[in-house]
């Protein structure tokens, strides 16, 4: 381990990064750089940087990269609508290709010989932060201390930070924090605790801090207005602003009135289901409008076309491949269509709904002439269906008929001939008769 000179580490000032900070130092005998991003996680990061001062860290960064996350990587995305295993929003793993891009560029700065980060070992972080930093850096060398040590409960990290002097929050001590949670300016997610039972209702109680039950959520809808320029956010209620104001507004709007809540049992990439509780109040609002008006200004094809790839692309980001030729190849066949994704559409929000009630746009396809029910003066001919149809039939006929063909006829055994029935009817009669008479 003593080749290793200086480690760049993933820092939030928390228990488990706090007690890798110590943890790198005692066994690596490294010089550590830490470094703390502002992704719109709504805390306050100056402690942080407190934090890693009093354990003696010299070279310590801490940068807003708000706008760059929403600019580079949440729009990309939403541009695909995406949605992993048809629910899930993807707010962890769009995050962490950012946080291996700027772990990298301080290593290079700080002539750093590796990074390291606090993923545990079950998760799917930890996959997503090493395959950005090596396809960003291919000889990086990469520290995963919860794959390396024996520290492997809270209370083991509890001990440990006891003994080497490292501050600890009195709700973590007393096991009054219940949950994992994994923050920034798309979503929250929750892990651990009694959400570990599939079964069990997350409470409402600790959790749901950027949304309003949707039972609280005001009676009255709230309209919206979003616009959009080649796909991406622009605007709302005509108002523009940087990326991550537009998705910060959009949060607040959807928090307001109980929009974007999940609960979702996920299949991980390292090969377990998990259960975990999301909030993604804004997002839920951009991917509803962002379809809405994908529907007036794309060709059907294409439009088709992105719905078969996004199952693949939104695969790729959860399981860690955003900086990979085949994400890069999507982007770029994605990108190119939404030259034309222009306009706007309007919402009603209410209790827990994204409600489409409207899109318009200079781009539209929609052509009214064609698709009324009144008289369109010639601007098309509907016998022409007659034809589209029988064409699109004939395969299905010609099986049909070929079935039919080689299913063979079942004979029916024929009754055999019935008596006369004066024959049948007569002799009885006789016989009674003569019985009659004797």
């Amino acid at each position: 381990m003593s080749q290793i000179k200086k480690v760049v580490l993933a820092y939030s000032g928390g228990l488990d990064t706090s007690v890798i900070l110590k943890w790198l130092q005692d066994v690596y005998k490294c010089e550590v750089v830490t470094f703390t991003a502002d992704i719109g996680q709504g805390e306050e990061l100056e402690p942080a940087r407190a934090k890693a001062k009093a354990a003696g860290i010299k070279s310590i960064y801490i940068d807003d990269l708000r706008e760059e996350f929403v600019r580079d990587f949440v729009f990309p995305m939403f541009r695909a609508n995406t949605v992993y295993e048809g629910e899930y929003l993807l707010g962890t793993s769009i995050a962490r290709p950012l946080i291996a891009k700027r772990l990298i560029e301080i290593a290079r700065m700080e002539k750093a010989d590796a990074i390291s980060h606090g993923a545990t070992g079950k998760g799917n972080d930890q996959v997503r932060f090493e395959l950005g930093a090596y396809a960003l850096m291919p000889n990086v060398k990469v520290i995963a201390p919860w794959r390396e040590w024996d520290l492997t409960s809270r209370e083991t990290l509890l001990a440990y930070a006891d003994r080497h002097g490292i501050p600890v929050d009195f709700k973590k001590r007393k096991g009054e924090s219940p949950f994992s949670m994994d923050a920034n300016l798309l979503h929250i997610s929750y892990e651990g605790g009694i959400l570990e039972d599939p079964a069990a209702a997350p409470p409402e109680k600790g959790m749901w801090r950027m949304t309003v039950s949707p039972e609280k959520a005001p009676s009255k809808p709230e309209h919206v207005e979003l616009e959009f320029v080649r796909g991406d956010l622009v605007a709302i209620n005509g108002q523009r602003m940087k990326a991550h104001e537009l998705l910060a507004e959009l949060n607040r709007l959807g928090g307001k009135h109980g929009v974007g809540r999940l609960d979702l049992v996920e299949n991980r990439y390292v090969g377990m289901k998990s259960r975990g509780c999301y909030e993604t109040p804004g997002g839920t609002i951009l991917l509803r409008a962002h379809r809405a008006i994908e529907s007036l200004t794309l060709d059907r094809e294409v439009a088709h076309l992105k719905d078969d790839l996004m199952p693949r692309y939104a695969s790729l980001i959860y399981n860690g491949y955003w900086w990979a030729p085949e994400r890069i190849a999507l982007q770029t066949l994605i990108d190119h269509t939404q030259q034309h994704v222009n306009g706007t559409v309007t919402l009603k929000l209410f209790k827990g709904n994204v409600i489409v009630t409207g899109r318009s746009s200079k781009d539209s396809l929609f052509d009214a002439k064609i698709v009324t029910f009144e008289d369109d003066q010639g601007a098309y001919n509907q016998a022409d269906a007659g034809g589209f149809i029988k064409l699109n039939a004939l395969r299905m006929r010609i099986a049909a008929s070929k079935s039919a063909a080689r299913t063979p006829k079942v004979s029916v055994a024929k009754a055999p001939p019935a008596r006369k029935a004066a024959a049948k009817d007569n002799a009885p009669a006789k016989t009674s008769a003569s019985k009659k008479g004797a």
